[in-house]
């Protein structure tokens, strides 16, 4: 379950992406639950690049008193049966999400720890997703997405991360050659037909762990009476 990423920077090469817009926003670096970031999808009859939030529900939307719930990985095999994903995969709310690298937990070592994972020759790739639109309090819409996931038991890559027993999964990285089909599919089969694992070979990880937490500093006695 990919819960984090390394967004492509807007200021970065976009020449693997030249099909979409660049962005005309800012966005964080790294993207986690609820943040906003681009994502690419047909407009009309034009490809656009919008921002939108990571996980299809977001947590503003979760009603009170249900249990906060993680909506940013959507497993393509039971997508249509999840009523947080049917709609937008039944009406072909497709959608690609540029980023540098994904993150994933590898436990060869008996603990977690976080590697970075994406292309062996360093360019930058796009995930397979879905979008929906959500009304906000104030009357506005804003977008949010989920990324689309496959089994990846037999992926020589892939299948190292995740806890030990659990089943392998892994998001899908559609090949640069792939994204206009990817974005003009017509039928359901057609985006089944492109959710494939990418070659290992053409992929590059590393351990890439979290910098350690800084101790919060005290303020010092001095400070405190100022504060009062």
């Amino acid at each position: 379950m990919c819960t984090s990423y390394e967004a492509n920077p807007n200021d970065a090469r976009w020449d693997v992406f030249s099909l979409f817009p660049r962005p005309e926003f800012d966005y964080k670096p790294e993207i986690y639950k609820d943040y906003f970031a681009p994502i690419f999808r047909r407009g009309g009859d034009a490809f656009e690049t919008v921002p939108a939030s990571f996980g299809i529900v977001p947590r503003r939307h979760i009603p009170p008193g249900v249990k906060v719930f993680d909506t940013m990985n959507a497993r393509s095999e039971s997508v249509e049966q999840k009523r947080s994903f049917s709609g937008a995969w039944k009406n072909l709310q497709l959608c690609l999400i540029p980023c540098r690298t994904f993150f994933e937990p590898n436990y060869e070592t008996a603990k977690a720890v976080r590697w970075k994972i994406g292309m062996a020759n360093g360019d930058s790739l796009a995930i397979a997703g879905l979008w929906r639109s959500w009304k906000e309090v104030d009357g506005s819409h804003m977008l949010a997405f989920t990324m689309l996931t496959v089994n990846s038991d037999e992926h020589p890559l892939m299948k190292r991360f995740h806890k030990p027993g659990d089943e392998k999964r892994s998001v899908v990285i559609v090949p640069p050659t792939r994204y206009g089909d990817w974005m003009s599919c017509q039928s359901i089969d057609d985006a089944r037909s492109l959710l494939q694992l990418y070659p290992s070979e053409a992929m590059h990880a590393e351990p890439f762990p979290l910098p350690p937490r800084k101790p919060k500093s005290e303020t010092p006695a001095g400070d405190q009476q100022d504060l009062l």
